[in-house]
């Protein structure tokens, strides 16, 4: 477990890059980025930025060489707010998790009953009855 300065560490940076990512930074191939969590090594000597990119792998990769390019600028970014021995050296990754989310989410909807699928064959083969409306307690 991750001491309290370590993990109050990691959520400073994680609000300093997510800022300067979004009001500082002028890279074009830096856009529709999401910081998602940041790792922080217990000797603070190395961070471990994890972000989410809206867009295709090109997209993807394109941001990540943006972000790594602008590691310096970030780092000084991060300097200037939190007082420690040593400024952790930044390291960006292609955080999955909400791309593996939606398209689990787009296969339970396929999968269980009452999914869009579902909802068209029961209004095709069910006309709307106003009297089955009443005895559900819609009306």
């Amino acid at each position: 477990m991750a001491s309290r300065r370590v993990l109050k560490a990691a959520e400073a940076i994680r609000e300093v890059v997510s800022m300067a990512i979004l009001t500082e930074l002028r890279d074009p191939r830096i856009k529709d980025v999401t910081v998602t969590y940041v790792e922080v090594t217990g000797d603070m000597r190395q961070a471990k930025i994890h972000v989410s990119v809206m867009g295709d792998e090109k997209k993807q990769d394109l941001c990540l060489h943006g972000l790594e390019n602008s590691r310096g600028f970030l780092q000084k970014k991060i300097n200037e707010r939190i007082d420690t021995r040593y400024t952790p050296r930044l390291r960006f990754e292609l955080d999955q998790g909400v791309k593996h989310s939606i398209e689990v989410n787009r296969i339970l909807r396929e999968v269980l009953p009452g999914g869009p699928a579902d909802a068209e064959e029961a209004s095709e083969r069910e006309p709307d009855d106003p009297s089955r409306q009443a005895d559900n307690g819609t009306a």
